[in-house]
């Protein structure tokens, strides 16, 4: 993905693109540029002006490691209806017994859509493949920037993979707006969370990546994303 961000009156303002569409909020491009912007101007917090929401970044620079931390668009999400939900599991390749009951199908937004489905076992997760052209069709017809597919290994440590067939990307490695949006589902579920959650993404492809999430229990409340960051 590419950001774009130019000084406003405000702070930044801020659009996110796919190799194929403009995306309203993208997490893991916000920590580069909180990152980037710490290089730049030193570090702190910088206001995000985006489409449709206004966010912050905090920027951080420790021992010659760069990371970030974003607070995301508020969250919401509601349980996903049956026809998607076939769809979704036919799409790639899985079944309801593949399915964790704790963690039901559902649709969730922290500043972008996306579909959550629980899988019950690690060796599920990593058998996951689709056809990237009609996982783009589904995609953008249910309205998804991904599909999030996750493993809770704990209460407070989960694994996932993140189709983003809707923007031509079979798969990303880390997923800063789909976590955010995965822990509002997480705390409108009544998940046990204990103030912070870590997802590890990306091991599937060779190229791990580790992301913290830190969530109140305010319903609806922003969500404070955080990782490092590495140049390429």
């Amino acid at each position: 993905e590419t950001v774009f961000a130019e000084p406003a009156d405000a702070g930044w303002r801020v659009r996110y693109f796919s190799p194929e569409s403009e995306v309203p909020f993208c997490g893991h491009a916000t920590i580069a540029l909180g990152a980037a912007l710490a290089r730049q101007q030193g570090a702190g917090v910088f206001a995000l002006q985006l489409n449709d929401a206004r966010i912050t970044v905090e920027g951080m620079t420790s021992g010659g490691i760069d990371s970030a931390a974003l607070q995301s668009p508020e969250t919401r999400s509601q349980t996903a209806d049956r026809e998607t939900t076939n769809n979704v599991l036919s799409l790639f390749g899985y079944t309801h017994d593949d399915l964790d009951e704790k963690l039901p199908p559902a649709f969730a937004n922290a500043g972008a859509n996306h579909f959550i489905v629980g899988l019950n076992s690690r060796v599920a997760l990593s058998s996951m493949q689709y056809d990237l052209d009609i996982g783009r069709e589904l995609m953008r017809r249910s309205d998804l920037v991904t599909v999030m597919f996750v493993y809770a290994e704990s209460s407070d440590l989960f694994h996932s993979r993140n189709p983003f067939a809707s923007g031509g990307v079979y798969e990303d490695p880390a997923t800063g707006a789909a976590s955010a949006a995965f822990a509002g589902y997480l705390r409108d579920l009544g998940w046990p969370h204990g103030g912070e959650i870590n997802i590890v993404q990306g091991e599937d492809m060779g190229m791990r990546s580790l992301i913290n999430v830190q969530l109140s229990d305010a319903v609806g409340s922003s969500i404070r994303v955080s990782g490092t960051v590495r140049e390429i």
